[in-house]
């Protein structure tokens, strides 16, 4: 049963629920005000009685005090009389009969009393007044029934005037509810529109800035940010297929004519280096694929302090001097590494950054190693690389890798940082899947950070890489 009314209340809509709570609180206000302001009533007509009882006692007393020698004269029609001589005789008497036996105590009673004379009952003011010495005693009366009526009246008059209100309320809070939901109404309808189908429409903001149009503003950055992951997505899907399409056709070219039966031995040999070359690009581009979308896909919630990454740094300097070593093609080359972190020895460097040690170790690596195959490429001397890291003391890192490897062609620089971009002079090498770039920009963002090529055509290349102390990104609101 729980579950049934769980469903039932579910299925009410957001203006049912409102206007019939507005309905509630109203019929609960309404309630104790009631009460309060009946007791108010009860208290005002009362009044009212007791200064009517003085008002038709008033005649006797005004006559006992001014003309005490004149006999009294008898009320008038309707109006309700005992007036008690001190001698205890009656000479005034217009009370119900059954209420004479009860008058000699009643008249000791300064305050209102109410009585019951047979089928009535009725309410009593006794004015004690000082004639000569003498005590006499004035009690007016007044049918209880009368009060009664009053207060039925009054009390109608506020229970529909309450229920006029409680209606108001409750007819206010559906058209007020409604009024207000219909910018919603219409985010609905368009969010509904957008996901049947395909279009560079938002959701409407509505002209005024409250906080339906801040939601709309929200969403529409949710949906922007949406569509740009599919089209990365896509791209991605479609440059990594272009790229993967090559190489799987070379491999399995060199396969082929490695089974024909009138190959050499040397034919054989080379065609298998051949495919083992072909395979190892592929292996290196699929791992470049897998990390890029690694990154991207990842929040920063890792904090590495900058003595923690100038050691990632250092021992990609290490890679690469170990690289040019072995390499014949590289010989001459210089790998210089200049450090200005702060805070490096033990319990300093309090500032902490959103990227992982290891990424920052791929970053250097990817720019030294573009850097030294612009160098097989091109040629130069004196061939240097340099990197640089400089840590402000808590607010910034910057990371800067520099050759003079010739730098980069001017028509290739817009492209540099997009996936699978390469120069003519890479393409033509046949080195390089064109994400390394890729790859360092990819890590400066997700880390919220930048980065910048500073390119110089027929000198060299200067690639800047700063990201902001974890502190001072913003917080995510959830």
């Amino acid at each position: 049963m729980s579950s049934d009314r769980r469903r039932s209340t579910r299925h009410h809509g957001i203006r049912t629920r409102i206007a019939g709570g507005s309905l509630l609180i109203a019929v609960v206000v309404s309630l104790f005000a009631g009460l309060a302001i009946n007791a108010q009533l009860e208290r005002i007509v009362r009044d009212g009685t007791v200064q009517a009882l003085r008002s038709d006692g008033a005649q006797y007393v005004f006559a006992l005090q001014a003309r005490p020698d004149d006999p009294l004269q008898g009320p008038g029609l309707g109006t309700r009389i005992a007036v008690i001589a001190p001698d205890g005789s009656i000479p005034v008497f217009s009370l119900p009969t059954t209420l004479a036996a009860q008058l000699p105590a009643l008249a000791a009673t300064r305050e209102v009393t109410t009585v019951d004379a047979g089928p009535a009952t009725y309410i009593l003011l006794s004015q004690p007044v000082t004639v000569g010495g003498d005590t006499w005693y004035v009690i007016a009366g007044r049918d209880e029934a009368e009060e009664t009526t009053v207060l039925v009246q009054m009390r109608l008059l506020l229970v529909g005037s309450f229920a006029l209100l409680v209606l108001g309320v409750a007819a206010g809070g559906w058209i007020l509810t409604t009024v207000s939901l219909r910018p919603v109404t219409r985010l609905r309808v368009s969010a509904q529109s957008l996901s049947e189908r395909s279009t560079d429409e938002v959701l409407p903001v509505g002209r005024a800035d409250d906080e339906i149009a801040q939601l709309a503003i929200t969403l529409n950055d949710l949906i922007e940010r949406l569509r740009a992951s599919a089209d990365r997505e896509r791209q991605l899907v479609s440059d990594a297929s272009h790229e993967l399409r090559t190489p799987l056709a070379i491999l399995r070219t060199q396969l082929e004519l490695a089974r024909l039966e009138d190959s050499s031995r040397e034919q054989l040999l080379a065609d298998i280096e051949g495919a083992e070359r072909s395979a190892t690009r592929l292996s290196a581009l699929v791992t470049s694929l897998l990390e890029l979308s690694r990154i991207e896909a990842a929040t920063p919630e890792e904090r590495t302090t900058a003595a923690t990454l100038e050691a990632d740094v250092l021992e990609a300097v290490e890679r690469a001097r170990f690289r040019v070593a072995s390499d014949d093609a590289l010989a001459g080359i210089e790998v210089e590494y200049v450090s200005a972190v702060a805070g490096s020895g033990p319990g300093d460097g309090a500032a902490v950054y959103a990227v992982r040690a290891d990424d920052v170790g791929r970053v250097v690596d990817n720019l030294a190693g573009n850097a030294l195959q612009a160098f097989t490429e091109r040629g130069g001397a004196p061939r240097r690389v340099s990197v640089m890291l400089d840590d402000d003391g808590g607010g910034q890192l910057t990371l800067r890798v520099s050759d003079n490897a010739g730098g980069l062609d001017p028509a290739f620089e817009p492209r540099a940082l997009e996936r699978f971009s390469r120069s003519d002079a890479t393409r033509s090498s046949g080195h390089g899947s064109g994400l390394g770039l890729a790859i360092v920009a990819a890590i400066a963002r997700n880390a919220g950070g930048a980065i910048v090529l500073h390119n110089r055509p027929g000198h060299g290349l200067e690639v800047v890489v700063t990201l902001p102390a974890a502190s001072a990104l913003p917080v995510d609101p959830a």
